[in-house]
């Protein structure tokens, strides 16, 4: 019988994850709301449609409107039998364009796409010219003033290591606990682009998009890289500067354990600045 047939999985961990792709705009974000499209209500209609039967999944991490992913992660238990190329495939041909399944993979039953990732990646992507773009408008954040890296990569580093981000999480994070471990953010640029990468074992609501914002008045020479610790010392969002607009944004990937051989590491997100 074809691995392809819809027929019931009666066994025990038939678990399913995806790497999907977006573009954030013309959605309200990852999560379903009510009214409104998301990517979240796009998937698992494509889903449920494929498998004629409703399909439900769990994301490793949400992003907002505008937001988008080269490579978010889902899981799901699926109740039919289907080949990886037909997860892929056929999930595709009922998707909007903006939304794509990159690839699929069986995976443990213990495998939990947001508990078991070790650590999410993003990009933030701006375009520093005194004339706006047509081409990049929704995809990059339009910075008009110049922008020295250098003093943006010295107060970067500032930021690195483990603290309480209060003062860069947005006034409606739910998050109990601010702290988190900020294993990474550099600053690259090409030509009129500019890029800041960002790691860490988690991330507050609007955390690198506040990241962002100091770094961009830094970078204008407003403040000096010795400002970006005061920030962080003051625990009070009051203290930063704006929230850079979300269509820089880009959620790179998830980390997650060798063991579960996930092709998250094969993300290229060099083409954003022409890397």
């Amino acid at each position: 019988m074809s691995a392809d047939v819809l027929i019931a999985d009666p066994r025990p961990g038939n678990r399913w994850a995806l790497g999907i792709e977006y573009d954030g705009n013309g959605f309200c974000g990852w999560q379903r709301q009510s009214g409104q499209p998301s990517v979240q209500q796009s998937l698992e209609e494509a889903l449920s449609r494929l498998a004629q039967v409703p399909i439900t999944v769990t994301v490793a991490g949400r992003t907002d409107t505008g937001v988008h992913a080269l490579c978010q992660v889902v899981h799901f238990d699926a109740p039919v039998q289907r080949s990886a190329e037909s997860w892929v495939r056929a999930t595709n041909t009922y998707l909007p364009d903006g939304v794509a399944v990159r690839w699929a993979q069986p995976v443990p039953s213990h495998f939990h796409a947001r508990f078991s990732a070790t650590a999410r990646r993003y990009r933030y992507v701006m375009m520093n010219r005194r004339e706006k773009s047509a081409l990049w408008r929704h995809h990059t954040a339009w910075i008009y003033s110049h922008l020295d890296i250098e003093p943006m990569q010295a107060a970067a580093n500032l930021l690195l290591g483990t603290h309480d981000f209060s003062a860069f999480r947005a006034s409606s994070c739910q998050a109990k606990n601010p702290v988190r471990h900020l294993q990474q953010l550099s600053i690259s640029q090409r030509g009129e682009l500019i890029a800041i990468d960002a790691e860490a074992n988690g991330f507050l609501h609007h955390m690198v998009r506040n990241l962002a914002g100091v770094l961009m008045v830094v970078g204008r020479g407003d403040q000096p890289p010795s400002w970006a610790a005061t920030v962080l010392a003051s625990r009070d969002r009051c203290q930063a500067g704006v929230t850079a607009p979300p269509g820089g944004l880009y959620f790179v990937a998830p980390r997650y354990p060798d063991a579960f051989a996930l092709p998250v590491d094969a993300v290229d997100a060099g083409f954003l600045t022409g890397e």
